[in-house]
């Protein structure tokens, strides 16, 4: 029972993988932001690093939530001496 158990969950997180999208754009004043979750997936691994309540659609993610999440991530990897977008206009994209 464990091991259906467990290939359940395994699957269920796969599914969810794999319909999630690609690349996401989020509007925003000063230039929409595109969002890579794919490559994000492939980085960071751990879905909970970003969905920490529940994997899917994050509920109240705002400007607020992408700032507190986003740039407190991507400025601790940059201290890790990995190559992360960490300025405004990397990821404000204006058209």
């Amino acid at each position: 029972m464990k091991v259906f158990i467990s290939m359940f969950i395994l699957l269920i997180f796969v599914a969810v993988s794999a319909f999630a999208a690609d690349v996401m754009t989020f509007p925003a004043k000063n230039g929409d932001v595109t969002f890579n979750h794919k490559k994000h997936q492939e980085v960071v691994k751990d879905c909970k690093a970003c969905h920490a309540k529940k994997i899917g659609k994050m509920e109240g993610f705002g400007k607020d939530m992408a700032h507190k999440l986003c740039i407190d991530c991507h400025k601790a990897k940059a201290k890790e001496k990995v190559k992360v977008p960490v300025a405004c206009k990397d990821c404000h994209k204006k058209k």
